[in-house]
């Protein structure tokens, strides 16, 4: 009896446990939704000051974050996860705010099942839909999934060879979870030969998994406690949220960046040292501990490669506060044209802090094999591999595909003399053709000479220039057939932007870009009718220019109409709060920053 009742008295307690930590769980939620929600206040208000004070400029859309400039802020703080998936995901989750929790799955089981975000909207309606010349012309063609389709017959002949095909006894056997030895060696000696590293890199430093998001998962689960967070600049490619998210609830610090030119930004969405510390300073401010720093070279979507110059004052940086580097370089080999130059931070002779730095190369991508499942780390420090190692056991690859992996990486011959210059010379021809067209269209672009994907300006197609359009705009091109992923998936700080994969073969270019056409020639019929100006006006708005390096032409920016201040003025009235929120300490110092603001938005609240 005595035991029987000790039994139930212990699972009380555990109960009683586990209530306190939901409730912790739900009140942080609240704390974090109720932070979120200040800070978009603020922002429309400080945009509102600086229309008052200047009395010109374009109005933020209601869903665009904007930095908090000139009250100490520099960057967007970090989201936690219910934002995260709420702040754009409801958009293409209608009535996501009234889904009900399964009983049959824990909080995490529940939260992963709803987070969703815009870009599987697009990915799902492609897959149930793909395009067939022959089964199913009328499919729809993807210009948003980063893929490769230019080499498919390249790399069919050369895995079909007799030299792939063998089968050890130890292919069916348990491996080292790290990788066949044999592997780990061939990507060293691969590593050093691509990056130009200046010493032969390791085997042992060699780790193996099944893609370059299990690497991502595997680093940030264990780098972070949950609840800590990674910087990454903005744009970023949006599948590392969930790499880092769904294991190790490891959160993202954005660092934006925009497409305008300044003194300090000689080049759109340049990523600065200044910026990094003011996103630094931004993160702490509120409480986030932040590990450390992802950064992409060649940067998806934005295509920038970043010089050794620029590597080093970021690898500097991140010494300085000792945050771990994470570098993905997965497009290192899709440097298409020769005026552009890769530089690998393998290639450096002397890294600023070597126990911290970890980078990642897979096939996806320089050699069109996402289906493969294949991605490397390479990383010095020897309690990372250690750790990672654990989590290999969940995310290993086949002894069979670890063997054909090998004898492709090793044939240097093949991969220099005959992959690689016709995948450039298919590569380049492919961005030729549709830049062409980009031309033609007038629509401005990012002209860079690496990856997959051209980073194109949809802005002048916006009417507001809001997230909401930019989201209706991505399902108007769907409903076409053609897949672009937009702006928000990336977390462009700016609305109207789209990532479009030119990797594919001539006749699915041309039709998918006669489906682009048709669809931002109903578009501006639609605004030529909304704005009733001449319809020339909006062609000649933003006029392509091949001469430039980066083909990205700002719009013209004049007063601002009556329309936009009511627009902003109505989008200030749903956003406030309850006159409680005007006594926050926080709002006392913008006063005291910025004398007459708090009359300024009582009488902008009282309109």
């Amino acid at each position: 009896m005595e035991e029987r009742f000790l039994r139930l008295e212990e699972l009380r307690v555990q109960r009683d446990l586990e209530l306190e930590e939901r409730r912790v769980q739900l009140e942080q939620s609240r704390l974090e939704l109720e932070r979120e929600h200040d800070f978009r206040m603020f922002s429309v208000f400080a945009q509102m000051l600086g229309i008052l004070k200047q009395g010109s400029g374009p109005a933020p859309g209601p869903a665009a974050p904007v930095p908090w400039q000139g009250f100490g802020w520099g960057a967007r703080t970090p989201q936690g996860p219910e934002q995260a998936s709420h702040g754009f995901s409801g958009l293409s989750n209608a009535g996501s705010k009234h889904l009900q929790a399964s009983a049959f799955l824990s909080s995490r089981g529940n939260d992963i099942k709803f987070r969703r975000g815009v870009t599987e909207e697009g990915s799902a309606a492609y897959f149930a839909d793909k395009y067939d010349e022959d089964k199913n012309p009328s499919g729809i063609i993807s210009f948003g999934i980063s893929e490769n389709k230019l080499c498919f017959d390249l790399l069919s002949t050369r895995l079909n060879q007799s030299d792939m095909h063998h089968i050890d006894p130890s292919f069916l056997q348990y491996p080292d979870w790290r990788g066949h030895m044999f592997l780990r060696e061939e990507m060293a000696r691969f590593l050093t030969y691509y990056c130009k590293a200046p010493t032969p890199l390791k085997p042992e430093n060699v780790i193996l998994f099944n893609g370059c998001s299990s690497v991502f998962s595997a680093l940030a689960t264990v780098l972070c406690d949950s609840g800590e967070a990674l910087m990454i600049p903005t744009p970023f490619y949006g599948g590392i949220r969930n790499s880092i998210y769904l294991y190790g609830n490891v959160q993202l610090v954005f660092v934006h960046l925009d497409s305008k030119i300044t003194e300090t930004n000689t080049r759109p969405f340049q990523l600065t040292v200044e910026k990094l510390e003011m996103a630094l300073k931004g993160a702490k401010s509120e409480g986030m501990h932040v590990k450390g720093l992802i950064l992409i070279n060649p940067q998806n979507p934005l295509g920038d490669i970043y010089s050794q110059g620029e590597l080093l004052e970021y690898l500097e940086f991140a010494k300085r506060h000792k945050l771990h580097v994470i570098l993905d370089e997965l497009y290192m080999l899709s440097v298409f044209d020769e005026s552009a130059t890769f530089h690998s931070v393998l290639n450096m002779d002397r890294l600023p802090d070597p126990q911290r730095t970890h980078v990642m190369w897979g096939t996806s991508k320089d050699f069109g094999m996402s289906g493969i499942r294949f991605g490397a780390l390479y990383t010095e420090n020897k309690d990372v591999s250690s750790a990672v190692t654990k989590l290999c056991y969940l995310h290993g690859i086949s002894g069979i595909m670890q063997y054909k992996i090998a004898q492709l990486l090793r044939d240097h011959d093949w991969i220099n003399q005959v992959y690689l210059p016709t995948n450039h010379s298919r590569l380049k021809a492919a961005h030729t053709y549709v830049t062409d067209e980009l031309k033609t269209l007038g629509i401005p672009f990012l002209n860079r000479n690496s990856g997959l994907y051209i980073w194109i300006d949809l802005r002048r197609y916006l009417h507001k220039g809001t997230f909401e359009e930019e989201l209706l705009l991505h399902r108007r091109f769907l409903g076409n057939k053609v897949l672009l992923a937009c702006g928000k998936g990336f977390q462009c700080f700016e609305p109207g932007w789209f990532r479009l994969v030119f990797s594919d073969k001539t006749h699915r270019l041309q039709l998918g870009m006669q489906r682009i056409r048709q669809v931002l020639e109903q578009q501006s019929q639609e605004l030529h009718q909304k704005l009733s100006v001449p319809r020339q006006f909006l062609e000649q708005e933003s006029q392509a220019d091949s001469t430039e390096e980066a083909l990205c032409v700002p719009r013209q920016q004049g007063p601002m109409s009556s329309t936009k201040t009511r627009d902003l003025i109505g989008l200030l009235q749903q956003q406030i709060r309850p006159p409680a929120w005007l006594q926050k300490d926080s709002l006392g110092q913008l006063t005291q920053e910025q004398p007459g603001a708090l009359d300024v938005l009582n009488k902008l609240a009282s309109k």
